[in-house]
């Protein structure tokens, strides 16, 4: 009868053992997403007021692998430029996946990531005409500049984006 006691305590205190194996095993397989993370100063609301335009691009965290941005122009009222962006890790990868309204018919096009820092991105795609490479650079916590860089009949050309954070 002993024996039998010992047997079910000893099958017992094993079976705890495993379980609670299972859960720190559980718990410890939530996937991190560090390179989505290395992003995360794009999060908030971005705006530049120049030359009768309103630049405004607005990124929110959409889940735990991507953020998801609106970024539009505003003239006089009037939205005369609108697109969605996705930033997703995907395989350890972040891909810059952006939909133009009136471009492309609408169809997303990916700009892949190519270069991180602490203070600055690239994004590139050599494949599409117009831009090639997408740079985001983190001037302060409350200021960023965005630079999209290809060519236009057949010349270089870049356009710069100065935004302040305004949340």
């Amino acid at each position: 009868m002993k024996s039998t006691q010992s047997f079910l305590l000893f099958l017992f205190s094993v079976t705890i053992i495993i379980s609670c194996k299972k859960q720190d095993e559980k718990e410890n397989s939530i996937k991190e997403y560090n390179q989505l993370k290395k992003a995360s100063w794009f999060l908030g609301n971005w705006e530049n007021n120049s030359k009768g335009a309103i630049f405004k691009e607005i990124w929110s965290q959409k889940n735990d692998s991507s953020y998801f941005a609106e970024s539009f122009v505003i003239v006089e009222k009037d939205t005369v430029f609108y697109e969605k962006i996705d930033l997703v890790e995907t395989n350890n990868s972040l891909i810059y996946i952006v939909s133009v309204k009136d471009q492309n018919k609408e169809k997303p096009v990916s700009f892949y990531m190519t270069k991180s820092s602490e203070k600055e991105l690239v994004f590139e795609n050599p494949k599409h005409d117009f831009p090639t490479k997408i740079v985001y650079t983190k001037i302060t916590n409350d200021s960023l500049v965005a630079v999209i860089y290809g060519k236009k009949d057949g010349k270089k050309m870049s356009e710069l984006f100065p935004m302040k954070k305004t949340n």
